[in-house]
């Protein structure tokens, strides 16, 4: 089995958890005795381009010329028997597939957002959520509220991209959907359900829990649509010292609310970015992890590392969170009230759900599970490849 994977890397500045998990991925598929091919570009090397792929840029994301003779050079060279696309923004577009079924090769996505019909991605705008564009031919309201990178003209391109790749995203031979939540989505867009497969994402198992220690982690971009301050108006609501210690980790453009936080509570500690290694200890430090997203978050992932770590998790009920938890964690309606309530309920629990925790990763998500499941998806589709081929 030879598989290239296509995926265009977000910028490494923001921690983006797709790139974990398309690099978590390739490891996984590599130790299963699959030949990967990495087919990537990075959102970080924009700024090194030539000149001439510069003027071109703001067309990539509807042909990506530079990517697409890359792609086909690498198709003919090394024959693969399927290609596994994930993001392909901005640099790959979704032309990709077209490439790539040009050259008889079937083409998986997983679909790790909502781009196929929003310009964000992320059914989300202007702390709510939204979708304004849901059944549109183009995404005007999209290009009204410059919902892609605050750009009128940028949200316009994109909205061009999604109206033009419709045939293109209709045509993918199988997709991945993280949890039902997505599968819904791409139903709801058109896909047909025989072409849709729920796959959630995994990580390396990283060994037994250690002992449960006491409060709670907050570990995410500090953006609105990650719900930090429905998090700071739970927690407040608590007099200091009544639940533990909360730690808070990430940046963003809400950094100045963790930091305000941290200078009037003994009880907040901000931690600002950290590495995997320091959050592998933050982790440990704590009974909890809190992951509370206002917007329909697809699979977070600092859930699964939780889950792995034997750390119960209190999200809140929206997106693939309901999917993840099952009834090992606490998913509560995206409400300061609601969450002030639950934030002691799950401290004073938090010991009963984290072994419950650790065996739904052990039997949900962990890789040998869903590498296994990966697999079995690349061998159906190169069979149905043989097969049209005789």
């Amino acid at each position: 089995m030879k598989v290239v994977v296509a995926h265009n890397r977000y910028r490494e500045a923001i921690p983006s958890g797709e790139n974990v998990i398309v690099d978590t991925e390739i490891a996984q598929l590599t130790a299963a005795g699959v030949e990967v091919v990495p087919f990537q570009r990075a959102s970080d090397s924009i700024g090194d381009l030539p000149l001439t792929e510069k003027a071109l840029l703001p067309l990539s994301p509807i042909f990506g010329r530079a990517a697409q003779k890359d792609l086909a050079d690498v198709l003919r060279r090394e024959r693969p028997d399927v290609v596994h696309l994930h993001n392909p923004y901005p640099l790959l577009s979704p032309w990709v597939v077209r490439t790539a079924q040009a050259h008889g090769v079937p083409v998986v996505q997983t679909v790790h957002n909502y781009r196929q019909v929003c310009s964000s991605g992320l059914y989300f705008r202007d702390g709510h959520n939204c979708q304004d564009c849901r059944g549109k031919l183009l995404g005007w309201p999209a290009i009204q509220h410059k919902c892609y990178r605050g750009s009128a003209a940028q949200s316009a391109l994109m909205a061009t991209t999604l109206a033009v790749h419709r045939p293109t995203w209709k045509s993918v031979d199988r997709y991945i959907a993280l949890t039902d939540r997505i599968a819904a989505h791409l139903g709801d867009y058109g896909i047909p359900g025989e072409r849709i497969v729920i796959k959630p994402n995994g990580l390396p198992d990283p060994g037994e829990p250690a002992p449960l220690g006491d409060g709670f982690l907050y570990a995410a971009r500090l953006s609105p649509e990650k719900g930090l301050a429905l998090l700071v108006d739970a927690w407040c609501r608590h007099p200091e010292f009544a639940l533990g210690h909360l730690r808070i980790a990430g940046d963003g453009e809400l950094r100045p609310l963790a930091e305000q936080l941290a200078a009037e509570r003994a009880d907040v500690t901000y931690l600002g970015i950290i590495d995997q290694a320091a959050m592998a200890v933050e982790r440990r430090a704590a009974s909890v992890v809190v992951a509370v997203p206002t917007w329909n978050d697809v699979l977070p992932t600092v859930i699964l590392e939780a889950m792995a770590a034997g750390r119960p998790v209190l999200g809140t009920a929206v997106g693939g969170i309901p999917y993840l938890l099952g009834d090992v964690g606490w998913a509560v309606a995206p409400q300061a009230a609601a969450l002030a309530e639950a934030l002691p309920v799950a401290r004073a629990e938090a010991a009963r759900f984290a072994p419950l925790a650790r065996q739904r990763y052990l039997s949900e998500f962990h890789p040998d599970v869903l590498t296994r499941r990966l697999i079995e998806i690349y061998d159906e589709l190169r069979a149905n490849s043989q097969t049209a081929l005789r």
